[in-house]
Order: structure tokens, then sequence, then C-alpha cells
């Protein structure tokens, strides 16, 4: 069995303990870029960057009567300094120190939730790899069409998902961006050189021009991102639940020993873990709405965004998490009964050759009004047959619709017994599935 739970590394980022070190850590950077230039001595750089701690415990102390989270920060930190914290959060900001550091938990965040797609990827490969002949029926409106493979539907999933790892890697770029421009971001008590030194420390990139925060638009396009991949996540979930229903039963959840479905009714089986999926989904989606509500801030900021902030990154970040490794276990594992897609597959007495039919009269010159109006009236004696139940197949295995294209006069008149039933060859439904593979995984 493949893990299917978020990892412990996506919830860390998310603590509190992980929110006060990810703000340290751009105090830090800033104290060695005035160093850098020349304002804080070794010496006094030297001892913050050995000493600066703070403690979780302490800031909330301080934070109940200061009722400011940063300058309960602040605090703390300067409590396990000597006069060097003089230096400290000096010609910054609470946002320089607040929006870097989410800028931090958010790259890291990105980057386990990159290498979590590119995890699915590999597993729908695999598995792709693994059922590239095998036929199905493909469906629209759920209605049986033609053959497939279901090699091809996962190729489906790989190249959706490959454009959404694609969309994640530029997100990145959008997202890891950093400030020290202090209050208002006019860098009037700092110089952009600051920024600059400290951004490169931290990894991140200057927001080129920021107010007193990094513009919200950044993190509206990080949530759409998330939200885009988690509904191409639930579309391959609803798939496998169609799949899993009784009277369709062509793959199937893995149901381990001991697994049980129902509390009341012992034989089921039920699709739970994609069930799960598309709950996922619709929540990570909704954390678009509050992203895109807090582009709007007021003049050059207010406060508005941070409240809904510290419910939608982390909820986001650690659903989507979950979601992923919850979806690749569900493919790694995934039962696939090609027996039973064979099945479905002559289901409906090979209606699913019809279109190969078609193709053949404007060939042998029928307009196209009258080879479909040949065709389809056959269909419609095998769709009335199937409706009362009668067999879709003769004692030698012939198909209800070849056995009725074969006994049409008017058909007969312009395409021979060989070349109708040439038309009912499988082999013609994947002759081009190599090429595809080729154009999807490279």
């Amino acid at each position: 069995m493949v893990e299917r739970y978020a990892r412990p590394q996506m919830t860390e980022l998310w603590t509190q303990q992980a929110r006060y070190a990810a703000w340290l850590e751009v105090e830090i950077a800033a104290v060695k870029a005035w160093n850098k230039l020349g304002l804080i001595p070794d010496e006094d750089c030297q001892k913050i960057v050995q000493n600066a701690k703070f403690s979780v415990e302490r800031i909330e102390e301080i934070e109940a009567v200061t009722k400011h989270d940063l300058i309960a920060f602040n605090t703390s930190v300067s409590e396990s300094l000597g006069e060097e914290s003089r230096w400290f959060h000096y010609g910054m900001t609470s946002s320089d120190a607040v929006d870097t550091g989410v800028a931090l938990q958010m790259r890291d965040s990105l980057q386990i939730i990159i290498d979590d797609v590119k995890m699915l990827m590999e597993s729908i490969k695999k598995r792709a790899m693994e059922h590239k002949y095998t036929l199905m029926v493909g469906r629209s409106h759920g209605i049986h069409g033609e053959p497939i493979t279901f090699g091809l539907t996962l190729a489906v999933w790989y190249d959706e998902t490959a454009r959404h790892l694609k969309n994640l890697e530029q997100t990145m770029e959008v997202i890891a961006v950093g400030q020290i421009s202090g209050a208002m971001g006019n860098f009037a008590h700092a110089p952009l050189e600051l920024e600059e030194f400290a951004m490169a420390e931290l990894g991140l990139k200057p927001e080129p021009c920021s107010n007193q925060v990094i513009h919200r638009d950044r993190y509206a396009r990080l949530a759409t991102a998330l939200a885009l991949l988690a509904s191409s996540v639930e579309k391959f979930a609803i798939q496998v639940r169609h799949l899993q229903r009784t009277e369709v039963y062509e793959a199937e959840e893995y149901f381990a020993k001991g697994q049980k479905g129902s509390s009341a009714m012992p034989h089921k089986r039920n699709p739970i873990l994609t069930e799960n999926i598309t709950g996922l989904a619709r929540m990570i989606r909704a954390y678009c709405i509050p992203a895109m509500e807090n582009v709007a801030l007021w003049h050059e900021r207010d406060i508005s965004h941070s409240s809904t902030e510290r419910f939608w990154l982390p909820d986001s970040f650690i659903t989507t998490d979950f979601m992923l490794h919850r979806m690749n276990s569900v493919i790694a594992n995934l039962t696939v009964m090609p027996e039973n897609m064979m099945k479905n597959l002559n289901l409906t007495g090979g209606l699913v050759f019809s279109q190969r039919v078609l193709l053949e009269l404007p060939l042998q010159g029928v307009s196209r009004e009258d080879a479909y109006r040949i065709i389809q009236r056959n269909a419609m004696k095998v769709w009335e047959e199937i409706q009362q139940g009668k067999p879709t197949t003769n004692e030698s295995g012939e198909s209800l619709y070849l056995q009725y294209l074969l006994a049409d006069d008017e058909l007969r008149s312009k395409l021979s017994e060989e070349q109708i039933r040439e038309c009912f060859d499988y082999s013609y439904y994947t002759k081009n599935v190599d090429g595809i593979f080729k154009r999807v995984f490279k």
C-alpha cells in the first residue's frame, strides 16, 4: 500500500512555532543586510544571529497585553539579547517580517505540493503503461460511445496534471517574493539595497513596488492554482467512483482485508476515498473567494486579509497535500478489471462500431445524410432489443448490430459482407495509441 496521508512536513510548516521561526529568519536576514551596509557592527550582528530566540508561550503572554503579535514577538526576542537588541527590527514595519515570513512558508509548502504532483504523475504514468491497450468503452453523456483503452484515460489524467505542474511552478515565481521597504513601502528608513541583500539571503525576490504589504493578487494566484489542481483531481476521483458503480464495475478502490463498507450491509465495498477527495476539492476551491477578496485592501493596506489568511493558507496547503497523497494511493492501488471492461464494451451488441460503418459509405459514393439514415435505423433496432432484454449476440457470437447490418439490402448494395465485418475490429481503435502516448509521455 502507498502512504495516503499528508506528510508531517506540511503541517509543521504552519504551526505557531513555524510562523514565528519564519519571522525570525526574516529579521536575522535584515540584520545581516544592515551589517553588510555598515550600520550594525560585526560583533552585534554576530550576537543577534547566534543568540536571538523566542518563546511561543512568552509571545502569547505579551500579546495578551499589547494586542499586537509582531510587537510581542519582537519583545520576546529582545529578551534573549543584550544591548544589541536595539538593531532588531531596525527600519522595518510589521508587514516586512510578517509577509516575507509567509512568503517563506508558502514557498516551502508549494514545493511540497509540486513534489506531490510529480509523485502523482509517476503513479498515473505507471498505470497508463500497464493498461495501454486495455480495451474499454468510451462514454459521453454517460452513454456508450466508441472503444478506447484505459491507458488513454490515464494518459488524459497525466497530461492534465502536467499542466497543473507547470502552473504551480510558474506560481512559485509569483509568490516567492518578500519585502523590507518600511512603513508605506517608501524605503524612507532603509535603502533598496537592504531589501535586495536580505531577499538574496532568504532565497526570495524583492517585491518591485510594495506599499505596506506584499500584493494579494499573488496570494490569489496561489489559491486559484491549488483550486484548479483540486478540480482535476476531483475529475479523476469521479471517474473512479463511476467505474466502481455496481452496474459498471470496471475498476475499484483497493479493499483491504478486514475493511468494512457499511454498518448495516456487510456486502458493501464503497468508493470512500474518492468520495472524500470530492469533498476536499470543494473546500480547496472555496478558499479562492477570500483570497480574491483580499486583493482589494484600503489604500496602502488594512488588515482585513490577515484573519482569512490564518485560515485559508494553512488549510489549503494541508488539504491539498492530503488530497494528493490520497489520490496517489487510489491510483497506485486501483483494482482494474479488464474482463468487465470488455463485457461492458460488448453490452450494446456492437453499436460502438456504428461510426466505423458510417464512414465507409461516403467512400462508396453515398451521401452523409443517406449513410446516417441507414446506420441509425439499424442501431435503433438494436436498442429496442436491448430494452426488451433480448440477447445481444447470436449462438455463433456475432453481435446483434452486425446481424442487422448484414441483413440490410440497401447497405449490402454498397458494402460487401467482408467490408462490413472488417468494421467490427477493435484493433482499429487502438492503432494510434502509441502515437498518443509519445505525445503525452514524450
